[in-house]
């Protein structure tokens, strides 16, 4: 029997970027944990790929081809929906000398980084505050306070996240409510069309940060981790050639 099957009944888990990278990793963890998962990408196939892991795995996903920096389609799409989790880890980094970012790259990464957590959070605090009971985690990263030649706008964007997610945690702790950020060092992942070699041996992988989410949102109902910070060790030797 499948560890979803043996811990059933977590509630519903929606995590955002959840096609590939850390989100896709989050997705299966909390499948395994028993969460029923809403999975939210822009890529379908990515997701039904996603939900069909999920399921040989004994856990349950549905697949929700969004994109979530459309208010409309946001708040048309999550109407209703009521879930005790959410992962808010979609986001897009464009690493570049401030003068020569276009508007556009700016404003790509304040529409995913920034506004859509208003789009998501916005639709789905509600439910967990009329019921009591629910959490809001957000990755964040650790470069959201440390500054770097080319991480202006990606920065910028994760200062805010940690700032909002303070603020909003201040809010609504005493509704029963619970909000998290999750701030990972480098992780191998495609994240920003990065390809992943064996130079990324030092970095933490996707399921490291998976499993610091569920950590986070494992917590009896009058302990919050509210910020956490996941770095790597000492990079492994490199293995011998086979």
């Amino acid at each position: 029997m499948s560890s979803a099957a043996r811990r059933s009944g977590q509630g519903t888990a929606l995590i955002t970027g959840a096609s590939r990278g850390i989100g896709r990793a989050i997705a299966l963890r909390l499948a395994t944990d028993g969460y029923d998962v809403v999975a939210v990408a822009r890529s379908q196939d990515e997701l039904d790929s996603l939900c069909a892991e999920v399921t040989a795995l004994g856990g349950r996903c549905r697949a929700l081809a969004l994109d979530i920096t459309d208010a409309g389609a946001v708040s048309t799409a999550l109407q209703g929906l009521d879930v005790e989790v959410l992962v808010n880890n979609a986001g897009v980094g464009i690493i570049k000398p401030f003068v020569e970012m276009s508007l556009d790259e700016w404003n790509t990464m304040m529409d995913v980084n920034v506004n859509a957590l208003f789009h998501v959070t916005h639709a789905l605090l509600p439910k967990m505050l009329e019921r009591g009971s629910g959490h809001v985690c957000t990755i964040g990263s650790i470069s959201g306070r440390s500054a770097y030649v080319g991480g202006a706008a990606y920065s910028g964007t994760k200062a805010f996240v940690t700032a909002w997610a303070e603020s909003l945690m201040l809010e609504v702790r005493g509704r029963g409510v619970k909000v998290s950020v999750v701030a990972p060092g480098g992780v191998a992942t495609e994240f920003s069309g990065h390809t992943v070699t064996e130079a990324d041996r030092w970095k933490l992988a996707p399921e490291d940060v998976a499993n610091a989410v569920a950590q986070v949102i494992a917590t009896p109902p009058d302990v919050l981790i509210h910020r956490l910070e996941v770095r790597t060790l000492t990079p492994p030797p490199s293995k011998p050639a086979k």
